[in-house]
């Protein structure tokens, strides 16, 4: 009896608190986990396709399943995670911020332009402008994860064949953001965030447009259902990477520029590394990582999207529709009272 007493007194405490909590946290909240989560289920694929993108030769002779056996041959089983420690560290504030502020743009572009329709177009122009903010206060943390996925280090005392350079330039997130900002100072931290802008807003608005309008045509009973959710993910960021990955592949060469042989030709502006590496490298280049992103993606955004609609429902975060009505509410409330007043 004192037991059941003990977690329904829990259990009202924890109600409590998410009662309390502000809706823009409960969001932040609920974008932290779904990215985080989703992010460390694909690290390994991950890394393969940072080391694909950037074009090292030992790992793409060998094609994706040889690139496995190599990293497991030479780093172990944490060879696979190599960068991911900066990759959760990015993705949990991006991951917060993207789902915040697209739910915030879109309930402001509602209060601001009520004549605005409610469709996709909407979850378009609300997911761009997320995913814009969201790179622009994360990307150090994403440049810091790819230098450090880029390292190939082999086991000490060992030579192993195949692999180019066994040296560790940076030893941790810290080492490599110290390193990085005495080299090139705040500019270098940002190396390569023109492309990442450039591509962020049409990938994070077609994401949401794509994953919104599926789920319009979803059932009212089925809404909830995982399996559901998941397929709208998948469906939703296989389409939205797609039209944008050769921006991603310039960015991830841009980031590692210092990292190559000093032989190679500098990457200045975006628009002239785009030209540069399909001149040089072949329009194939554009594409290297591609397939391995697929598999990346389907798990990675499936997995984001279903954990952000449970976390929301955990928390008690309303519907579109519901914070929609709460929003002109409350604004109906404040003119109502200024009339008064």
């Amino acid at each position: 009896m004192g037991k059941k007493g003990e977690e329904r007194e829990m259990g009202m405490f924890f109600d409590g608190i998410i009662e309390s909590m502000p809706l823009f946290v409960k969001e932040l909240i609920a974008g932290g986990v779904a990215g985080g989560l989703a992010k460390t289920a694909v690290a390994p694929l991950e890394r393969v396709k940072i080391l694909f993108q950037t074009r090292r030769a030992e790992f793409h002779s060998v094609g994706l399943f040889g690139s496995f056996k190599k990293i497991a041959k030479t780093e172990g089983v944490m060879g696979f995670y190599r960068g991911n420690g900066a990759s959760v560290a990015r993705i949990v504030p991006y991951a917060a911020l993207h789902y915040m502020t697209y739910e915030q743009y879109r309930r402001w572009i509602i209060d601001s332009f009520p004549g605005i329709g409610r469709g996709p177009v909407l979850d378009l122009v609300a997911g761009s402008f997320a995913g814009g903010t969201a790179v622009l206060f994360t990307y150090p943390l994403d440049l810091v994860r790819t230098k450090l996925a880029y390292q190939v280090v082999g086991p000490p005392k060992i030579n192993v064949k195949g692999v180019v350079n066994t040296e560790q330039v940076y030893n941790g997130i810290l080492d490599c953001f110290s390193k990085t900002y005495r080299g090139s100072g705040l500019r270098g931290l940002y190396r390569g965030v023109a492309p990442s802008l450039y591509g962020i807003f049409p990938y994070a608005g077609l994401k949401f447009y794509f994953y919104e309008e599926m789920k319009r045509h979803v059932p009212d009973n089925q809404k909830k259902n995982i399996m559901v959710n998941l397929v709208c993910g998948s469906v939703a960021g296989l389409l939205g990477q797609t039209f944008t990955y050769p921006l991603d592949v310039v960015r991830r060469q841009m980031q590692v520029q210092r990292l190559l042989a000093s032989n190679s030709p500098e990457l200045k502006g975006t628009m002239e590394t785009l030209v540069m590496i399909a001149k040089n490298q072949g329009w194939k280049q554009l594409f290297s990582g591609l397939s391995i992103n697929y598999l990346k993606v389907v798990p990675s955004v499936a997995i984001g999207f279903t954990v952000y609609d449970m976390m929301k429902s955990y928390l008690r975060v309303p519907s579109h529709d519901e914070a929609v009505i709460e929003v002109v509410t409350n604004k109906g409330n404040t003119q109502t009272s200024s009339l008064h007043t």
